[in-house]
């Protein structure tokens, strides 16, 4: 039986390729809400570099507090898809109620996203860290807690 045929392996690359379209939406809202909503975008990230967006000016006071709001307003959005696209095609379904479920998904997902949000405002205010890279440090520290309280925490299987 080779890897491929392995159910756990199977669920995991389902999970990331949902995990992956869910971070895409946290990015694209993420950015439009650092851009538009509470500026935090700086010209030398990457979005404004490729995009030609126009960032506001911010102290990094403000832009590590606004990135913070940006990156919990995407988190609200994100996480529904990762919440649908997870119950259609990676778990099943079944441990909890529905509400239940959600909440968890939501409380299991907000402890990831907390930690993160306070790992990217502290490297901006405390190291002057680009957006950008403390952005995606907050992804990474996501993607690394919700897989396993998602899997052993949540859902049935």
């Amino acid at each position: 039986m080779s890897f491929l045929d392995n159910p756990a392996f199977i669920q995991f690359f389902k999970y990331a390729l949902t995990g992956g379209l869910a971070t895409a939406v946290h990015i694209v809202i993420f950015h439009l809400a650092c851009w538009k909503l509470f500026p935090a975008l700086q010209a030398e990230d990457l979005a404004v570099k490729y995009l030609r967006l126009d960032p506001a000016g911010v102290d990094n006071k403000t832009r590590a507090r606004n990135s913070m709001l940006g990156n919990f307003t995407a988190f609200l959005i994100s996480n529904m898809v990762a919440y649908i696209t997870n119950v259609l095609w990676v778990f099943q379904g079944g441990r909890h109620t529905l509400f239940v479920e959600i909440l968890l998904f939501y409380a299991v997902s907000g402890i990831s996203i907390v930690l993160g949000t306070l790992l990217m405002g502290w490297l901006i205010r405390r190291f002057n860290v680009l957006t950008t890279w403390a952005f995606a440090c907050n992804i990474f520290t996501s993607v690394m807690i919700n897989y396993a309280l998602r899997k052993f925490f949540i859902f049935a299987g």
